[in-house]
Order: structure tokens, then sequence, then C-alpha cells
């Protein structure tokens, strides 16, 4: 098995990206083998990693089904109903809560 070759940060050659760069491209790695890595020194820990595929070999982007955004509209309407009280909050409820800010903090909402 061979290693991968290991660029410095801003010092990778044209034609390989990283996931993030090929998706601003409208790619995806597509199932191709890793070509490379990308690492970003840090002062106190180790290095940061990227790992770093061809552009030409990259395939474009599935694109969203009418069904994948009939979920995705689904999941994010669950995100806003309150478990509480069952009304939409009218914004996505923080996990930390777990429910509206009028069932979390009753005694706020009654002083306004």
């Amino acid at each position: 098995m061979a290693a991968l070759p290991v660029y410095r940060w801003r010092l990778a050659p044209e034609g390989l990206a990283t996931v993030r760069q090929l998706r601003a491209l409208g790619l995806r790695p597509g199932g191709q083998d890793v070509a490379g890595q990308l690492e970003r020194p840090r002062r106190r820990r180790g290095p940061l990693v990227a790992y770093l595929y061809s552009i030409e070999q990259a395939k474009p982007v599935r694109p969203m089904t009418p069904a994948k955004w009939a979920a995705l509209a689904k999941a994010n309407v669950a995100r806003r109903r309150c478990p509480q009280c069952g009304r939409d909050a009218g914004y996505v409820i923080p996990p930390s809560l777990g429910m509206c800010a009028a069932c979390a903090f009753p005694e706020e909402q009654s002083a306004a």
C-alpha cells in the first residue's frame, strides 16, 4: 500500500481539492480514493488534516428529488414543534431546552 502524499497548508497542487471545495464546484468525490493529504500546523496540538481528491475524477452532485425535499421539510417542521405544548415555536427548538421558550420559562412569559 502506497503512502499518501502530504502537502502543507495552501501548497496543494492544481487539480486536487477537499470535499468542501468540490461541493463549492458542484462536485462530489464519487467513490474515488484519496489522492493526497493536506496538513495545517497548529501550535499546541496535532495538525489539522484534510483529504484531497482529484477534480477530474469527481462526479456531479446528485440533485435533490421531490421526495427528499419533502422529507427535509418534514424534518424541519418537527424541529420547530414543541413536544410540551405541541405548537410551532417559529424557530428551531434548542436541544439544550428540549421545549419552546414559553414552556421552558413560563414565569418570564407571564411577566411580559
